[in-house]
């Protein structure tokens, strides 16, 4: 208690300090109308110091005084550049423009789509756009072919669906957001991923480590934001994709603005239809589940004043999945039936009180219902989920920053469960899940050292105890092109086991989960090294991440044995180590290339015996080109990825050695021509055929004891050729 109440106090002293020498002011663009709009995030800095800041979202900034004069006072922000600046009402007022929008100006090099901060003190890679649509991207789960940092794996060899892995461990101890609000957690932990369509995507910031205490106490190994296109000036007022393979999938986006009013609005629609039975390695199993999914997304902003700040947003998903054997040839298939609903509503709200000061609030509303069967084993479940959080800030000077707040999580879960080798089947099973909980964030900022420190506590309401989880990110600028960051944090989350592992119901495993399961905590520490270089006048980047996480508690999934598929709380050790190096390089004016090598030692303990966990790569490498002829009308992209040794839990049960998966690498293309505001790409992924052999064991008996589809290591799907179109309207 001692320690909150000085932690409290330290937090309330920095609220008296008071701004010296401050220089304010505000940035602006000329729009095409030749209206003035605020541009948010533009940098504001001293020219030849790391002295700068960053704009709020009405453009307003505060920045202490040149070191030592001469000073110049500069602005930079991606694609636009200085049209005027003047000197009003005692504030330094800058006018940006397009840079597309200047006939006489001649830029060099490309703009980089995949950017590492040297700015911010927490770890943070941001995929703009550009990145998103070097690959089909026809989903969230498969928008990081080009990006070594998240590792993409198929779920199982029945569904279809894809997840991801972060800093050595499962994708359920990610938080999945979307602009800071939630977006795949609870029940859509299943197949949520496939729910985010990559062609409604802005851009995606990738977080390592448990990040800002403001954004919750879910991030255990990191963070995925992503950012919807916007009914902003740059937005297109159409943005039209189609796509198709090989297979026979199509897949339609469609995105409509409207763009001017004190109220604009996205209308974003997605479908997606797959009904090809294909089964081209002879199992009488599918390859690919039939699929019929529609989802919208209408959101619409408030731009009608400098101080109040609204935003609401209504999505809705519908995803019906038919896979299993095919019926022509067996006379009781195996089937397998993935249904789910979903409608969510969004909302934010807030206030900009001064110059320096600004609350808002945060709201999100999810219903969701779902249904799961693979053969002869049956899940059904409902969510209602409400998370609320409120967010006061102070920008008490340039050097000092103040966050604190509250937040709420009410989750509600009805769930059924049945079928074969169930031990203990329920039906109506309900879980009421209340979060409440106080955060505290300060920043410090100066010319070359940012520290973010934070503390926030929940009290969950079923253990009847407060969480704790104290966070810390710190970034030295060695010199101008070099930083330094640490982070440590602490994060817990409540597992809904079968959820989080519904891969592992297409086997014969009998299911057997502890009846009193707690919430999984761990601390995350990590370091990064960034470093921004010129080689033959040319830039590249560096950077290089160790990371360690550790397990005070976890829901072990113990798949050990054939016949068993257990749900314990831990007890041992839980811990990964991973290690990272990535190279991006800028070879010529239209040739990029990226180089990446990841390391890890992930280990649980199982039964009393410390192991490996299965089915995690020990190790992955990437080599990505990017280039574009002198037109910049053709773009190629090629992506190499090495994917290392997994660990197979031993299946016949005699537990005298471990078994491993080959090692095998993936290649993917795709090949894009852009002509006025149409873009068409042909590309390939898996292009080498390589596909895990025996991917579902016994599959000529799938009610029997030994069937099982959930040891996934390698791809299960074999080269896919797909063609797509992407067209724009201004």
């Amino acid at each position: 208690m001692k320690k909150i109440i000085f932690v409290a106090l330290v937090l309330y002293a920095t609220n008296v300090l008071k701004a010296q020498n401050q220089i304010k002011g505000k940035v602006l663009e000329i729009s095409k109308e030749g209206v003035s709009v605020p541009i948010f995030g533009a940098n504001v800095y001293w020219e030849g110091t790391n002295q700068g800041v960053v704009t709020d979202i009405n453009g307003n900034y505060s920045i202490s005084e040149a070191p030592s004069f001469p000073a110049t006072l500069s602005v930079s922000y991606v694609g636009y550049t200085v049209d005027t600046n003047i000197f009003i009402d005692n504030k330094y007022v800058f006018y940006l423009k397009s840079s597309v929008d200047l006939d006489q100006v001649d830029i060099e090099g490309n703009k980089k789509t995949t950017n590492i901060s040297l700015v911010q003190p927490i770890n943070i890679q941001t995929l703009s756009t550009g990145e998103i649509q070097k690959a089909a991207c026809c989903n969230l789960s498969e928008c990081f072919e080009t990006n070594n940092s998240v590792d993409v794996t198929y779920s199982d060899a029945i569904s279809g669906i894809k997840k991801i892995q972060m800093l050595g461990q499962d994708g359920s101890y990610i938080q999945i957001t979307s602009e800071l609000m939630p977006l795949v957690r609870g029940m859509q932990r299943s197949y949520g991923l496939s729910y985010v369509p990559g062609s409604w995507i802005e851009s995606i910031q990738i977080i390592k480590g448990s990040g800002s205490v403001v954004n919750g106490f879910e991030s255990l190994t990191g963070q995925i934001n992503v950012e919807y296109f916007k009914p902003d000036n740059d937005m297109h007022k159409l943005m039209w994709n189609i796509y198709t393979n090989a297979s026979g999938k199509f897949e339609n986006n469609l995105i409509l603005s409207k763009k001017k009013g004190s109220w604009r609005s996205n209308l974003f629609t997605h479908i997606t239809y797959f009904d090809n039975e294909k089964d081209q390695n002879g199992d009488y199993f599918l390859d690919m589940p039939t699929c019929q999914m529609f989802s919208f997304l209408n959101r619409w902003q408030y731009f009608g004043s400098d101080k109040y700040i609204f935003q609401i947003n209504l999505k809705g998903t519908y995803d019906d999945r038919r896979g299993g054997q095919t019926n022509e040839v067996i006379v009781n298939p195996y089937i397998a039936n993935i249904n789910n609903r979903i409608i969510e509503f969004y909302a934010k709200a807030g206030k900009i009180i001064d110059s320096s000061q600004s609350i808002g609030s945060q709201t999100s509303i999810t219903l969701h219902n779902q249904s799961v069967q693979f053969g002869e084993r049956k899940y059904e479940g409902i969510s209602e989920s409400i998370s609320f959080n409120f967010i006061y800030q102070n920008q008490i000077n340039d050097k000092n920053l103040l966050k604190y707040g509250s937040s709420f999580y009410y989750d509600r879960f009805v769930e059924s469960f049945s079928g074969s080798n169930v031990i203990e089947s329920f039906d109506s099973k309900e879980r009421l899940d209340i979060i409440p909980g106080l955060f505290s964030e300060y920043q410090f900022n100066n010319t070359r050292l940012n520290i973010i420190t934070g503390l926030r506590t929940d009290y969950y309401n079923l253990e009847e105890r407060m969480f704790y989880s104290p966070r810390f990110n710190m970034k030295y600028n060695i010199g101008d092109r070099a930083a330094l960051r640490l982070s440590s944090g602490r994060a817990f989350r409540i597992s809904n086991p079968l959820v989080d592992n519904m891969q592992y119901l297409a086997s014969s495993r009998k299911v057997l989960i502890e009846a009193d399961l707690k919430p999984e905590i761990g601390w995350n520490h990590g370091l990064n090294y960034a470093y921004c270089f010129y080689l033959f006048d040319k830039e590249g980047t560096l950077s290089i991440d160790l990371y360690r996480t550790i397990f005070e508690n976890q829901i072990t999934v113990d798949i050990e044995s054939k016949d068993k598929l257990k749900f314990n709380n831990l007890s041992g050790s839980s811990f990964a180590n991973i290690i990272q190096f990535d190279l991006d390089y800028n070879i010529s004016s239209n040739l990029d290339i990226r180089l990446s090598y990841k390391a890890n030692k992930s280990v649980s303990t199982f039964n009393g015996v410390q192991k490996v966990l299965p089915l995690l790569p020990k190790e992955r490498g990437l080599i990505n080109f990017s280039c574009q002829d002198n037109t910049e009308k053709w773009n190629l992209d090629v992506s190499l990825n090495y994917i290392g040794v997994s660990r197979i839990p031993n299946t016949d049960n005699t537990n005298t050695f471990d078994k491993f998966s080959s090692s095998f690498t993936l290649l993917n293309s795709q090949l894009t021509y852009k002509w006025n505001s149409t873009d068409i790409y042909i590309g390939g992924e898996n292009i080498m055929n390589y596909t895990q052999s025996n991917p579902i064991i016994d599959s000529e008996n799938p009610f029997g004891e030994d069937f099982d589809a959930s040891l996934i290591w390698g791809p299960v799907m074999g080269r896919t050729i797909y063609l797509g179109l992407r067209y724009n309207v201004n």
